[in-house]
């Protein structure tokens, strides 16, 4: 599928699945994985071929879980050693708060990863002294708006005592925090994911906010030669989804004229421009669902906030109410709504956040 059908298939999705949807469309794409990493791996970034990378199937999740994670799994050679492959897996994390038990995902996964090697082994009848399993570099592309104080890993969740550190397994994780994290760090790739996620960390700020990274990016933009620009493709309709399904429809004025100014360095076709023109038009009318949404989710919060307030009368629950309020999936928020009339504590309801 070319990009140009990928947007519009966007456009058939409801709002809820941009997150996930958008971030496996970005690191699908080869330049961006390769900025991904010169972020958060430099140090391993010169060492990996990426002219040779393919994706892999995650057969080895159960449908199960399938529901519950979102990933990818990459493979490419690791040219320094001859004949070694190095696999990337990348866990794709939105909700709004951090996961404690993020090391045992990862573990899990991983050694999910490394079992379907063994069964492919074991079926080929390759002896066992020939098996060799490909390293697997952990990334965790979070986009929530709470910090991680600590990298995920197994030792925090276990009270171990020193001689037996020794003893629980250790990896080192690649992680990105969107939110959190500098613009000078996003940047430190050139490439246009970098400039993305200075956006992307901005998708719930003020229109002044947002409107000025807009025009950094643009100021950027005009440096670019129209061979460069032509990189940015992809970037620029993913930038066109974000304020769609992310920004009030007012700022859809802004980026028209940002798509305006930049169209011969971006190497527009006549028909991406008709798609922009479409794309516009649907913003219109989903602004409308997004207006209908948005009130349902705000009733959500008000009213899990006071079946709190009513059930735990000394607990600080204005605490929670940003945590709410930046969870966009309305289901999340019904769901939470209940377990707020049935926890046993404050605490409790605080640990399903």
């Amino acid at each position: 599928m070319n990009v140009f059908d990928e947007v519009l298939s966007f456009l058939q999705e409801p709002l809820g699945t941009f997150p996930d949807r958008s971030a496996k469309w970005l690191l699908s794409n080869t330049d961006n994985l390769h900025g991904l990493l010169e972020i958060i791996g430099s140090d391993l970034v010169d060492s990996l071929d990426f002219r040779k990378v393919h994706r892999v199937n995650t057969t080895f999740i159960a449908d199960n879980l399938r529901e519950q994670e979102s990933d990818l799994v990459f493979l490419l050679p690791f040219p320094e050693a001859d004949e070694t492959e190095v696999m990337i897996y990348v866990l794709l994390e939105h909700q709004s708060t951090v996961d404690p038990a993020m090391g045992f995902r990862l573990l899990f996964y991983m050694v999910q990863i490394w079992d379907q090697q063994r069964q492919k082994w074991v079926s080929e009848n390759v002896p066992k002294g020939q098996w060799r399993f490909r390293p697997i570099i952990p990334v965790v592309f979070y986009t929530g708006e709470q910090v991680w104080q600590t990298l995920p890993s197994l030792e925090t969740l276990m009270d171990v005592p020193g001689p037996l550190v020794r003893f629980v397994p250790q990896f080192e994780t690649l992680f990105l925090g969107v939110k959190s994290e500098s613009d000078a760090t996003l940047l430190k790739t050139e490439r246009p994911f970098g400039w993305l996620m200075t956006l992307l960390k901005r998708e719930s700020a003020d229109a002044g906010e947002f409107s000025a990274a807009l025009e950094r990016l643009s100021g950027h933009l005009e440096t670019l030669s129209v061979a460069e620009g032509a990189s940015w493709k992809q970037a620029l309709y993913y930038l066109y989804l974000l304020v769609f399904y992310q920004r009030s429809v007012e700022e859809r004025e802004i980026l028209e004229q940002f798509i305006s100014e930049h169209q011969q360095t971006l190497s527009l076709s006549t028909e991406e421009a008709s798609l922009m023109q479409s794309m516009a038009e649907h913003y219109l009318e989903q602004g409308i669902e997004q207006g209908i949404e948005q009130g349902a989710r705000q009733t959500s919060i008000e009213s899990t906030l006071a079946i709190l307030n009513e059930r735990f009368p000394n607990a600080e629950v204005t605490a929670v109410r940003s945590v709410l309020e930046a969870i966009r999936d309305l289901d999340r928020l019904k769901k939470l709504n209940l377990q707020a009339s049935t926890t046993t504590s404050f605490r409790a309801f605080q640990e399903h956040l």
